[in-house]
């Protein structure tokens, strides 16, 4: 069970975001808490809490 564990989400326009798993559908539409956008592996700006749709989505891993 992810949920509540931090991920690393990267996505089809390139971005990588990072943060705490806080729900998900059978679509893969994700919420995550504590977003940092990444770049290069640096964090980038905060976000807060994001809506992702799944459709939008590559690869979600566990985060550090």
């Amino acid at each position: 069970e992810a949920k509540g564990k931090k991920v690393l989400v990267e996505l089809k326009n390139k971005q990588v975001l990072s943060g705490t798993l806080i729900a998900f559908d059978i679509h893969i539409n994700i919420v995550l808490d504590d977003v940092t956008e990444m770049e290069d592996g640096q964090p980038k700006r905060q976000l807060g809490r994001v809506f992702v749709r799944g459709d939008t989505i590559i690869t979600i891993s566990p985060g550090e």
